[in-house]
């Protein structure tokens, strides 16, 4: 993913709050620094406990996203990503899906 953020100006999120857009970004920013270090049991550790951690997070801030948002946002990251960062993207996504 660029370090530029250029996705989150990208003219077809124009609708979505720029503060759901911000906490994306921070979670993006703390999610690739997990998956840099350690092997692959450790990494997935440490996933899961921010994953748990990031869904407070978004409880006690009241960020919230529509099903149409999340394909919305997942269509233009994917514009500016890696196929490693799509992959890694799909595998969030798969998380929170089956919840």
């Amino acid at each position: 993913m660029e370090s530029n953020n250029q996705w989150m100006n990208d003219p077809e999120l124009q609708k979505i709050d720029r503060a759901k857009l911000d906490f994306l970004d921070k979670m993006f920013l703390q999610g690739t620094a997990i998956n840099k270090d350690g092997n692959q049991a450790d990494t997935q550790k440490k996933m899961m406990a921010f994953l748990m951690s990031l869904n407070k997070l978004s409880k006690d801030n009241n960020i919230t996203f529509h099903p149409e948002e999340v394909e919305l946002i997942f269509s233009v990251l994917k514009k500016y990503s890696t196929p490693d960062d799509i992959a890694k993207m799909q595998k969030i996504s798969s998380f929170f899906r089956s919840r």
